[in-house]
């Protein structure tokens, strides 16, 4: 392991071929600092010319197992006692699941695939279960949700990016009045946080505790509700004439907090 960045690492490879953008390496030093020197296991999608092989040894240390995935049958001669790569389609379930029964628990997934919408919303529904609790699962390049010949498109229904902002709605679900119109299972209660940055979105695993909030202290003044919060419109005027007493927020009727 060198005690140097990822950048520096980078800039001063000249091994087999890397191409990464630049603002990634910020990103990468955000999340996977904590990893470098420990035990890790770490999953690429899409090795190409394998020098971000290298990248990820020199980083992380002697004691990463590495795993690959890429559709290039040439890929497989970059194996070697501590990387281990599956030849097939990121798109391709079966393939995945047969590449799912021969993995560890992962700390990282990587995908830097193919970047169609298909490919990275199909590898993220069948390997984000197997990342362990506090691992990371991120996707390169999503600047393609919005290029039509990947599929996508500017707020395109079925684009990665569009699929990744409906994941956080269900960050939101004890809070969501009609939780029957966000997505809710267990793979979305193991989502702890979504990070968005420039062609980049990693997930944060980590079951999510019951939401609940308290106070404490006594009131010395009378409360105030701002006139904005006393308003109705005339939709929620109807709502309530149709469908009787209006539904109430939680924190609104436990607004004394847990305990109290």
């Amino acid at each position: 392991m060198q005690d140097k960045t990822l950048r520096e690492i980078f800039y001063n490879h000249d091994g087999r071929l890397i191409h990464k953008w630049d603002h990634y390496f910020e990103i990468y030093e955000k999340f996977f600092s904590k990893y470098k020197g420990r035990k890790l296991n770490m999953l690429e999608i899409g090795i190409s010319q394998g020098g971000s092989l290298d990248l990820w040894k020199n980083y992380f240390g002697d004691e990463i197992n590495l795993y690959a995935i890429d559709i290039n049958p040439l890929c497989k001669q970059f194996e070697d006692p501590k990387t281990k790569i599956f030849i097939g389609s990121q798109s391709d379930k079966q393939f995945l699941s047969d590449v799912i029964a021969q993995l560890p628990d992962l700390d990282i997934v990587l995908d830097d695939g193919g970047h169609t919408m298909e490919q990275q919303i199909v590898s993220f529904e069948m390997l984000y279960p197997k990342v362990k609790e506090g691992g990371l699962f991120i996707v390169e390049d999503t600047h393609t949700s919005y290029w039509y010949e990947f599929h996508g498109g500017l707020k395109k229904p079925g684009s990665f990016i569009e699929y990744s902002k409906d994941l956080v709605d269900s960050l939101y679900e004890d809070h969501v009045q009609y939780k029957d119109s966000i997505v809710r299972d267990e793979r979305t209660r193991h989502i702890n946080s979504v990070a968005f940055y420039d062609s980049i979105v990693v997930f944060e695993k980590l079951k999510r505790p019951k939401a609940f909030h308290t106070r404490r202290g006594e009131e010395s003044i009378a409360s105030y509700v701002p006139t904005e919060l006393k308003k109705q419109t005339f939709f929620m005027r109807l709502r309530k004439s149709l469908f009787g007493k209006k539904r109430v927020h939680t924190f609104s009727k436990n607004d004394k907090g847990i305990g109290n």
